[in-house]
């Protein structure tokens, strides 16, 4: 099982066999049940009243971390409005085959923060786009591991201020009010944060952890606060939540076809399963020229997804996907052979005007059906589905087309600075760059984007 989120090779030989896909796909599945996540929770709950713990949530800040920085700046209204133990850590970034593009990783969540922070009321220097330099850094992070939880809340916002702006002067001062560690110090407590990170069983920072689950910075804290509200853990029922997540919606304003919206969707990719009928609906609600340029899955690629973040990746799509009221799970993992079927199919499908529902299919078959893809029958239902004929799309199943596409679309993507999926890029009436993101939890920035390009005018 565990084999199955780990390195297996490049686009030649990326295929488990049927039985590691069966294995894999039960595994998937049982991730995506809502009843699983349910009883998880429901347990934790009766272990914590029966010992008559408090709620405890762990916070896992890395100093360099844009999204660690955007995470701090909610921490003390959190704090406030929850009846919740915050318990601070101090970690390093990702390493190893966690983190398969480190500085395209770095410089995307530096631009990627820039964008986000305004539309959740959170603020991050505009002119940030390099990584704050080393010995700041280091300063930063003397100053917060000689801090406790409570005086780490209170302050982290501060120190992620001054570095990420670069203002050494008023990272001085902070280090001369609240003291430093001793290097010795420093090392200890992130040695201590990634280990307890590590038995946790993530890897990134910018993280909560809560009662066996993990939630990723201010993009999911919306996931812990509904989880708080539900167990009378809120001091404020009633009201908005702290980040609830701006709507990917495509109005008032509707183009005339002068910005093009370009999606970069892979057929094994969970994240994009939830997100691509939905990026189609944005473009046909804002008008905007829609082209859709599909690419091989990252471990078809040679990308390493490692079992803890694969993991982790199903459990929460499976999170997300609930949250938009979007079908996922029973699944049936695609990877290899059925990838590579089903994109010979797909520059016949465009010529039949047909290759975005031929990707919708097959994302819903596999993702949302549980349908076994590899097999005949399963390819011939995704086929029927999207409006397509099995009997000529037999005669496609071994055209090569699809592969100088595809390889055209990684350098385009990878060009912009991404390399996951999904991923979005909105270019202007010139064809120009505007925007380019990853995630299927930008769809509401790309939209807020192509508002605001609009309401500027030509």
């Amino acid at each position: 099982m565990a084999e199955q989120f780990q390195e297996q090779g490049g686009a030649s030989t990326m295929d488990p066999g049927p039985f590691r896909r069966w294995l894999t796909s039960k595994m998937m599945t049982q991730l995506a049940r809502p009843g699983r996540m349910a009883r998880r929770r429901r347990r934790a709950e009766q272990r914590r009243t029966r010992t008559g713990g408090r709620h405890i949530v762990e916070v896992f800040y890395q100093p360099d971390d844009s999204y660690s920085h955007l995470l701090a700046q909610v921490l003390p209204s959190f704090a406030t409005r929850y009846d919740v133990d915050l318990v601070c850590h101090l970690v390093e970034g990702p390493a190893g085959k966690n983190a398969p593009e480190p500085e395209l990783l770095g410089r995307l969540s530096r631009y990627d923060a820039q964008y986000i922070a305004p539309g959740l009321g959170l603020d991050f220097p505009a002119g940030a786009s390099e990584a704050p330099p080393s010995h700041l850094c280091a300063l930063a992070g003397s100053v917060m591991a000689g801090l406790d939880s409570a005086r780490f809340i209170e302050n982290a916002s501060s120190v992620g201020d001054a570095l990420w702006r670069g203002d050494a002067a008023a990272l001085t001062a902070l280090a001369e009010t609240l003291g430093q560690a001793s290097s010795e110090k420093v090392a200890a407590r992130l040695a201590a944060g990634n280990e307890r990170r590590a038995a946790l069983g993530h890897y990134s920072g910018g993280m909560l952890y809560y009662a066996g689950e993990w939630y990723w910075g201010v993009d999911r804290l919306y996931h812990l606060e509904e989880r708080l509200a539900a167990l009378g853990a809120d001091q404020r029922p009633g009201e908005r939540p702290l980040m609830a997540r701006p709507p990917a919606e495509g109005g008032p304003l509707r183009d005339n076809g002068s910005l093009t919206l370009e999606v970069f969707p892979s057929l094994r990719s969970p994240y994009t399963a939830i997100a691509f009928d939905r990026a189609l609906r944005l473009a046909d609600e804002s008008g905007v020229v829609l082209r859709v340029r599909p690419v091989l899955p990252m471990v078809m690629r040679g990308a390493p997804v490692t079992r803890q973040k694969g993991l982790y990746i199903f459990w929460d799509t499976a999170r997300e996907a609930r949250a938009a009221g979007v079908p996922f799970g029973p699944c049936y993992d695609p990877i290899g052979e059925p990838v590579r079927r089903a994109y010979a199919l797909y520059p016949w499908a465009c010529e039949q005007g047909r290759g975005n529902a031929l990707i919708s299919a097959f994302l819903s078959c596999a993702f949302a059906q549980g349908v076994n893809t590899n097999r005949e029958s399963g390819l011939r239902r995704v086929v029927e589905a999207a409006g397509l004929d099995w009997t000529a799309a037999q005669e496609h199943l071994q055209d090569t087309a699809w592969q100088a596409m595809l390889e055209d679309n990684r350098l385009a993507m990878y060009a912009a600075g991404l390399w996951g999926v999904p991923s979005f890029r909105l270019l202007d009436p010139k064809g120009e760059e505007v925007l380019a993101l990853w995630g299927q939890d930008r769809l509401w920035v790309v939209a807020q984007e192509i508002q605001r390009q609009l309401a500027a005018g030509p």
